[in-house]
C-alpha cells in the first residue's frame, strides 16, 4: 500500500488494538509490532500476554517503553507496516516519571519529545505506520494536577499526529469511523 500514517483513536475499549492489528495484517506480511507497555502489576501483565497471544507469531515485537522513534530506526529493517500500540501508554511512561508537582508544561515538553522522535523515523522510513491511542478529551476533567497534565498534554500530542497523519479512524464499540483520510 505504501507510505502513509494511520491514527487509530478511540475510548478504552472501544476496539482500537483489534481493528490495528487486522488492519495490519491486510496491509503487509511483514509487521513491527511496537509495545509500550510496561508490566508494572499482575494485572498489566496479564494484559501484556493476552495480546502478545493475539498477534501472529511471524510478526517481530519490539518492546519500547521510552524513546520509541528512535528504537524503530535501529529495528524497523524491512516492515512493510509498523505497528505503534500504544501513544496512550508512552505518554505514560514519560510524564508519571517527572518530578511532583507535574505541570502541563513539563507533560507536554516530555511527550512533545517522543512525538518529535516518533516523526522523525517515520519521515525516514518506507513502511506504513499505524499508531494506536486513546482519545482522552471526552471524559470527566481529572480531579488532580496529574491527570489534568497528562489528559492536557496527550490530547496535543494526538492533534499534532492527527494533522500529520493520510488517515484518522475512530473507534466506538468496535467500530471504525472515519475522521480524516487523503
Amino acid at each position: 500500500m505504501g507510505k502513509r500514517l494511520t491514527l487509530i483513536i478511540g475510548g478504552a475499549r472501544s476496539g482500537k488494538s483489534d481493528y490495528a492489528r487486522r488492519l495490519a495484517a491486510e496491509r503487509g506480511d511483514r509487521v513491527l509490532y511496537v509495545a509500550t507497555a510496561e508490566p508494572g502489576d499482575d494485572e498489566m501483565a496479564a494484559r501484556i500476554a493476552a495480546h502478545r497471544a493475539e498477534r501472529p507469531a511471524h510478526w517481530r515485537t519490539l518492546e519500547a517503553a521510552i524513546h520509541v522513534g528512535t528504537a524503530i530506526r535501529s529495528e524497523a529493517g524491512a516492515a512493510e507496516v509498523i505497528l505503534i500500540d500504544c501513544l496512550t501508554l508512552l505518554a505514560s511512561n514519560v510524564i508519571v516519571p517527572l518530578p511532583e508537582p507535574v505541570t502541563v508544561v513539563a507533560a507536554e515538553s516530555a511527550l512533545n519529545a517522543e512525538v518529535d522522535e516518533l516523526l522523525a523515523a517515520y519521515s525516514e522510513s518506507e513502511a506504513e505506520w499505524i499508531v494506536i491511542s486513546n482519545e482522552v478529551g471526552l471524559g470527566l476533567v481529572p480531579p488532580y494536577p496529574l491527570g489534568r497534565a497528562y489528559r492536557d498534554a496527550l490530547g496535543r500530542a494526538n492533534q499534532r499526529l492527527a494533522g500529520v497523519a493520510d488517515e484518522v479512524l475512530f473507534m466506538v464499540a468496535g467500530l471504525p469511523m472515519r475522521v480524516k483520510s487523503s
